[in-house]
């Protein structure tokens, strides 16, 4: 909004602030930094028993190794702004380091990032510095949204989408982890907020701003790209057909303004990579995969020709085409997982409402009906007309990026949907700036009592990761409709640790450990483990009652396609930890010990060194405990075909086939694979990709 807008909003509504503007822009930033500071002190109060979450040691070892080797083959999956912004906190104050080598696709590269965090370092002292990082970069962050709100909308616009977010558990929940998820999110949602001064008004610094906030979040996470193309055509559009409110500025002018924001995106980016196309000085690719593979294990032929394209003419650094056909694949077309959605169990994706439905339970009911408010006022035409074209946009770039969600992967569940908290965040911002201007009572008794209502419900929650609303019966109950990544990933281990040290270890009892805790982590933390010795567990891991203590999240008890734990469903726990159930007993749980003896299988397949043999005899038993998992098949088609056996490969392939859910993106690979033994020299067949490892 520009000044003389602002001034004639002052002197409209009563009770407005009439101090001199330097005055009031200082109240409001003390107010800013007032709520920032809440919400980063309620983020160390309530997440100071969580582990890592288990991407955590993956991006800090990879963004340690950018700072201290200029090396980029470490997770390529993600840009690296904030592994960029931790890596340089941590190498300057301790981080020791292995020499980076060969990976053996991801297993191995997630292996060796996890032994740097956990068996290299002390993760404790490094899980407490690498949270200072991210609430320096995610407070920076909320600081710069409420700037940019402000010299959209105003003050109360900004305080209230602030104190929205401050409140919602999500938000809370991302605050200290070494994750993408929350910056792309804001940083999405500060460059259209610019975007909107800048594509209407054309001031420079309202260009370089948004040029700025779209570069950091292209290098933040491969979600960033919707709202570049978004932002693009929106700037072109009102460059062409807008109305023209500088006439110095010329249409033409314009355009290269629109250029020029969009290619300073792009120089940002490629900053982040130290200007450097190739990931590493070595002349050959060291990814884990390469980037050919990447690029044709998409299926789309659209999206590969655009990849394919990136990748010959350079447009962007390597390591950015890498992981953008990593994200096109898994987070677009899919992976074979189930997900259990609104008590129902889907393979790969829920139905199209999904993100929404999500949205709506993760969400405080009183935050959900603030945004309800603020688009009733924006819809009844209760909102100045200044304000009608930037909240267009802003509702347009919502809608596009949940029709983007829409037509991919639900594994993330509201953690890929964050970018869309702050959007409905400032219709929220609306209803406040709203209820401050009436001058009846109300309105603000409507808006004081839904921030309430959200404030009772979300802030006495400790682990805000759990959090549910009361429409799924909160976090004691949501799991039972819900199982997806934004409910859990594994915060609960110094509990699983903590439990098994005074209660289990004096027993000798080896539990079954059906939570999601990393290998190396279960090491360092001194936890025994089914499986961990083959020798010694085989049997018992291969017995159809399994007998002793079970440490399952909750993510695993509902219903599912394959590897299902019935028994634990029906039984009592015998302790719980939030989202670890905790179990003691005689359970018939083939199917989790499959899933054990398949985790067995992979980390020896894909080990620096690999035991091939000893992989195909765990997939084996994998498949003889509980022969639901199509993709344990692919795996052993794989192996027979490495050692020549051409008719057990075709026989695992087609087994593979016959348990292979009712999808395309499920079962076309594994056809073309067959058809490939009756077309192919059986030398030449390629082996096939195991969609479960991406």
């Amino acid at each position: 909004m520009d000044t003389a807008s602002e001034s004639m909003q002052v002197e409209s509504r009563p009770g407005k602030d009439t101090q001199p503007s330097k005055a009031r822009f200082g109240l409001f930033f003390c107010m800013m930094l007032l709520l920032i500071g809440g919400a980063i002190l309620r983020s160390a109060l309530v997440t100071r028993l969580d582990s890592f979450t288990l991407d955590e040691s993956y991006h800090i070892a990879a963004g340690v190794s950018y700072v201290q080797q200029r090396d980029f083959r470490l997770n390529p999956e993600h840009p690296p702004l904030v592994k960029l912004w931790v890596g340089s906190f941590l190498a300057a104050t301790g981080f020791r380091s292995s020499p980076l080598r060969v990976f053996h696709d991801k297993v191995d590269e997630r292996n060796f990032t996890a032994e740097q965090v956990f068996l290299q370092n002390d993760p404790d002292s490094i899980q407490r510095r690498s949270r200072v990082a991210m609430w320096f970069l995610n407070g920076f962050l909320l600081l710069a949204l409420g700037l940019a709100l402000r010299r959209t909308f105003g003050w109360a616009v900004a305080l209230g989408t602030i104190l929205f977010l401050v409140i919602d558990p999500t938000v809370a929940a991302h605050l200290p982890v070494v994750m993408t998820d929350l910056p792309v999110a804001l940083l999405a949602a500060t460059a259209v907020m610019f975007a909107i001064l800048a594509f209407r008004y054309w001031r420079k610094e309202d260009l370089i701003c948004c040029s700025v906030a779209l570069g950091l979040a292209l290098g933040a996470k491969h979600s960033a790209p919707v709202f570049f193309l978004f932002l693009g055509l929106v700037g072109f559009a009102m460059a062409l057909v807008g109305p023209r409110s500088d006439a110095a500025v010329s249409r033409a002018r314009r355009v290269v303004n629109v250029l020029g924001v969009l290619a300073g995106a792009v120089v940002i980016l490629w900053g982040l990579y130290f200007f450097r196309y190739r990931e590493s000085s070595d002349v050959n690719e060291v990814f884990n995969r390469p980037t050919a593979q990447k690029i044709a294990d998409v299926t789309s032929p659209p999206y590969r020709f655009v990849l394919k394209t990136l990748e010959t003419t350079h447009a962007l650094p390597r390591a950015y085409i890498w992981g953008f056909a990593d994200t096109v694949h898994a987070g677009l077309e899919g992976r074979a997982f189930t997900q259990l959605a609104f008590g129902q169990v889907y393979y790969a994706r829920a139905p199209w409402y999904f993100f929404p439905g999500v949205l709506a339970v993760k969400l405080p009911v009183g935050l959900t009906l603030l945004a309800l408010f603020g688009g009733i006022l924006f819809a009844a035409g209760k909102v100045p007309n200044d304000w009608r074209l930037p909240l267009t946009v802003l509702l347009a770039s919502l809608v596009c990026f949940l029709l983007v969600l829409r037509s991919g992967a639900t594994y993330g569940g509201v953690r890929h949907a964050l970018p869309a908290i702050p959007l409905i965040a400032v219709l929220a911002g609306i209803a406040s700036d709203f209820a401050l201007a009436s001058t009846t009572g109300t309105p603000k008794l409507i808006v004081g009592l839904a921030f309430l209502l959200a404030s009772v419900s979300a802030l006495p929650v400790m682990r805000p990761w759990e959090y549910f609303n009361e429409i799924v019966g909160g976090p004691a109950r949501g799991y039972l409709y819900f199982d997806d990544e934004g409910a859990d990933l594994g915060q609960r281990s110094k509990e699983l640790a903590g439990y098994y040290t005074h209660t289990i270890q004096a027993t000798g009892d080896v539990p079954l450990l059906m939570y999601q805790i990393q290998r190396t982590e279960r090491l360092a933390r001194k936890i025994d483990w089914l499986g961990r010795d083959l020798t010694r567990d085989e049997t018992r891991m291969n017995s159809i009652v399994f007998q002793g203590t079970v440490f399952a999240p909750s993510t695993r008890l509902g219903r599912r396609l394959w590897w299902n734990a019935d028994a634990l469903r029906a039984s009592t726990p015998v302790a719980r930890f939030g989202n670890l159930f905790i179990f003691r007993g005689n359970f018939d749980l083939s199917g989790s010990l499959a899933r054990t003896l398949y985790a067995s299988g992979v980390y020896k397949e894909y080990a620096e060194k690999p035991d091939l043999a000893a992989a195909e005899h765990l997939f084996a038993e994998s498949v003889q405990a509980d022969p639901g998992a199509f993709f344990v098949y692919i795996e052993l088609g794989n192996l027979a075909l490495k050692r020549g056996s051409r008719e057990e490969a075709l026989r695992a392939y087609k087994e593979a086939l016959s348990r292979a859910p009712d999808e395309r993106m499920a079962r076309q690979p594994i056809e073309d694979q067959i058809a490939r033994f009756s077309a192919e020299n059986p030398g030449q067949i390629p082996i096939l990709r195991n969609p479960q490892l991406e």
